[in-house]
């Protein structure tokens, strides 16, 4: 295949805030694999103002204007939640491959939706569930699989990050649980989906799903806020290797303790933490292990080849990103399935709707392999 450029388009390349500055654009102007052909912002004065800083030719505000230029071969969507929806369907009906940030819907029926969809058009998808491009976690998921604790015989996860109390207006739409950009659909499903990669996915699954503070303060207009969205999931399970597992995911109001996870087998013990309340998928994180009787678990290597050197990338979030954008490039070169796709998405999606209708019903929930090899 052709080592081309890709060209490709970003819908959501603000200048100034957001996910897509401090991540993606740094990710994709570092790669040699893209050319970022285009911008596009729901106004002409961001659109503008975006491509004069990130040295893009063309700016939109229409994304279908954007869309129909047949000389964009992919695209990026990187807006909010809520409309990943409307703008990933218009991207692969225009026949493009499409990157869409997690998640990928605001429900179970979007995100099949737009799997099926991407099936039918025959393109290559990519979702930003970007830990599982985490040298660390990726090396976890090795060790399990090789056998270094042996048979699992309980796990745990937990994602402590700290905010529950107040938002600034902007943000504080996120506060409606119908638009799925809560603590379950975004945080848990990162960290629900690092910790799957690296132990297996569930077989069913026993949960709480709560509301813990229904309200929040605006901290630049004083006023109070209803809010509906969950703030703590808690899930107790079995996986498909039978292991017993356990995750919570909570949004606290302060000393938020971050990421973790612990792997306890017949022969060894692996953990993983990030901490200050961060997302493991965003940076790196320590990794440690012990077999047998060892007094305690000590910090375990990383091989190179699962962190290869990305010159012109920046440190921090851009880095896993851009490792999410080379699977991005080979999956359409190869035109082969790359994972993290909207398969992968589909996936996690299902396991968060099982946890939200076992926390409704107060039963366990079983669930069934969607895609093999997932």
């Amino acid at each position: 295949m052709s080592q081309a450029r890709i060209r490709i388009g970003v819908i959501g390349a603000n200048a100034e805030y957001g996910w897509s500055p401090r991540a993606h654009m740094p990710a994709l102007l570092g790669l040699q694999d893209y050319e970022v052909a285009a911008i596009c912002t729901t106004h002409e004065d961001t659109s503008r103002a975006a491509a004069r800083k990130f040295n893009v030719p063309l700016a939109f505000h229409d994304h279908l204007e954007m869309l129909a230029r047949p000389d964009i071969e992919a695209v990026s969507v990187v807006v909010k939640a809520p409309l990943h929806y409307r703008l990933s369907m218009d991207a692969l009906n225009a026949g493009k491959h499409v990157y869409t940030e997690w998640p990928l819907g605001a429900d179970l029926k979007e995100a099949r939706e737009l799997a099926d969809l991407a099936a039918a058009r025959g393109v290559c998808t990519m979702v930003g569930l970007q830990g599982r491009c985490s040298p660390e976690l990726l090396r976890l998921k090795e060790l399990v699989a090789e056998g270094y604790v042996g048979e699992v015989i309980s796990c745990r996860m937990g994602q402590y990050t700290p905010g529950i109390l107040e938002r600034p207006s902007d943000r504080s739409w996120q506060r409606d649980r119908k638009l799925g950009a809560g603590t379950l659909n975004i945080v848990a499903g990162h960290a629900l989906d690092c910790f799957c990669m690296c132990v297996g996915e569930f077989a069913e699954v026993s949960a709480v799903v709560a509301t813990q503070v229904k309200q929040w303060r605006e901290t630049d207009t004083g006023h109070m806020v209803d809010v509906t969205a969950p703030d703590n999931v808690l899930v107790s399970g079995t996986l498909s290797s039978g292991a017993v597992a356990s995750a919570n995911v909570a949004s606290v109001p302060y000393h938020a303790s971050g990421y973790s996870i612990e792997v306890y087998g017949r022969e060894g013990t692996l953990v993983v933490t990030q901490t200050g309340g961060a997302y493991a998928w965003m940076g790196e994180v320590r990794l440690q292990g012990a077999r047998g009787r060892d007094g305690s678990v000590q910090n375990l290597s990383v091989p190179e080849r699962l962190a290869p050197r990305l010159e012109g990338v920046p440190p921090g979030p851009p880095l896993n990103v851009a490792r999410m954008y080379l699977r991005f490039a080979e999956a359409i070169r190869t035109g082969g399935r790359v994972e993290p796709d909207f398969k992968t998405a589909l996936v996690r999606h299902e396991l968060l709707e099982a946890i939200q209708r076992s926390s409704d019903e107060g039963r366990m929930v079983a669930l069934q392999p969607t895609v093999e090899g997932v």
